[in-house]
């Protein structure tokens, strides 16, 4: 790319940047990459014959590298010259940060106080950062989830059934979950108060997530930019619903999606945030396009996405990790027929292992968890975890190579 262009392409960003502040100059920022990847469509077509599909680390894996990484620090300018364009933001922010750490490193009768308000806005910000990255990236993201908030609401749903108490001990809890010394009674409302706070981050992350789809369908109908493939399945679909005799399943399903939100507006958002909703993309670019306000947009995702739909899960996982359920699923595990006496065996082992662990001392070290049934479990969700995050990565770097390409 030459100097002339990247030249060009600056002086339209941060003519972009300063135009607006706010909402309008975040679309206007990516209104300008997208600008800037038509550049780089003008003056790689006459260098490069590969194909945009043919970039993966299996195939091209240093042009994979090379692509992605200036793709990066692309971004990076882009964040850089909107911050540059908008001071009181940079301002505030460092003096923010400057603040934080003297706070943080001053010794003083405050530092208990904000020890416990840092450990809060940290355990918030986990539960956020892994909403984010389950439902950013246009269906590529990582399913947390089932990796993570599933699993800690079924533990601390299994603890409160044995412990017959929500009151765990703090420390160590949440990261780990020993047995009050009191039994008070539990009931779903008490399980549900326990987990309401990371499940209300974790919700309100998966709907920070929805918001690129909306941002680059806005940008490319306010810059008459070439739209990107997201924007072009949408565009194709608008073509197809000329003749709905001609259209699948899934294209009827798209089609539902698009109505609720272009004709009904906020509530049609709502309706689809609350529901377990693959096709929820569609929704994000719908609004995108129509410009849809924004806090009309993200007010609606967040609503449903952070309160109802959370709800929904919470206690679909709560009903499904009473003890009830479990002992039945155990037994009809018993049934399957060859591995059904192997499975069940290992699974009690684990679960009484669980147990012995929720009532150990919490002064005088752990029971025995070296048990090879758990170790087995554990390691087979460690691996299944870690394939996950591999591939989200890959996915992430791929998605930034095909983009530079563009």
């Amino acid at each position: 790319m030459s100097g002339e262009a990247r030249m060009t392409r600056s002086r339209g960003r941060k003519k972009a940047a300063a135009s607006d502040g706010g909402v309008d100059g975040a679309t206007d920022s990516i209104a300008t990459n997208n600008g800037r990847h038509a550049s780089n469509n003008l003056h790689q077509s006459s260098g490069s014959s590969c194909d945009v599909s043919d970039l993966v680390l299996w195939r091209s894996p240093w042009q994979v590298v090379k692509y992605s990484t200036l793709e990066t620090g692309l971004y990076l300018a882009d964040w850089a010259s909107w911050l540059l364009a908008h001071k009181l933001t940079l301002i505030f922010s460092i003096v923010l940060i400057g603040l934080i750490a003297v706070a943080h490193n001053y010794p003083g009768p405050h530092q208990a106080h904000f020890q416990s308000i840092e450990k809060l806005l940290l355990w918030c910000g986990w539960w956020v950062g892994l909403g984010i990255l389950s439902s950013v990236g246009l269906g590529t993201g990582l399913h947390t989830f089932l990796l993570y908030l599933g699993p800690h609401i079924a533990a601390v749903t299994m603890a409160a059934y044995e412990c017959q108490s929500t009151d765990f001990p703090e420390p160590p809890y949440p990261d780990d979950i020993l047995c009050p010394d009191t039994r008070t009674g539990v009931t779903i409302w008490t399980i549900l108060s326990k987990v309401r706070l990371e499940a209300f981050c974790w919700g309100a992350g998966t709907a920070i997530g929805e918001l690129p789809p909306y941002f680059m369908a806005r940008a490319a109908r306010l810059s008459g930019s070439e739209p990107g493939e997201e924007e072009k399945e949408f565009l194709e679909l608008q073509e197809k619903f000329k003749n709905p005799e001609s259209m699948t399943t899934v294209e009827r399903w798209k089609y539902r999606v698009q109505w609720a939100v272009q004709k009904v507006g906020f509530m049609g958002i709502l309706l689809c945030a609350s529901i377990p909703n693959p096709l929820f993309d569609l929704a994000g670019i719908t609004c995108g396009h129509f410009l849809v306000p924004f806090w009309t947009f993200f007010g609606a995702t967040l609503i449903g996405k952070a309160i109802i739909k959370m709800h929904i899960q919470k206690l679909f996982v709560i009903f499904a990790f009473n003890e009830g359920l479990i002992e039945h699923a155990i037994s009809l595990i018993h049934k399957i027929p060859g591995v059904g006496m192997k499975l069940e065996a290992p699974i009690r082992a684990l679960l009484a292992q669980q147990k012995d662990k929720l009532h150990k001392n919490k002064g005088g070290g752990g029971a025995d968890t070296g048990a090879p049934s758990g170790n087995i479990l554990s390691a087979i969700f460690e691996k299944f975890v870690l394939v996950m995050v591999v591939y989200f990565v890959v996915s992430i770097v791929h998605s930034l190579a095909q983009s530079y390409k563009k």
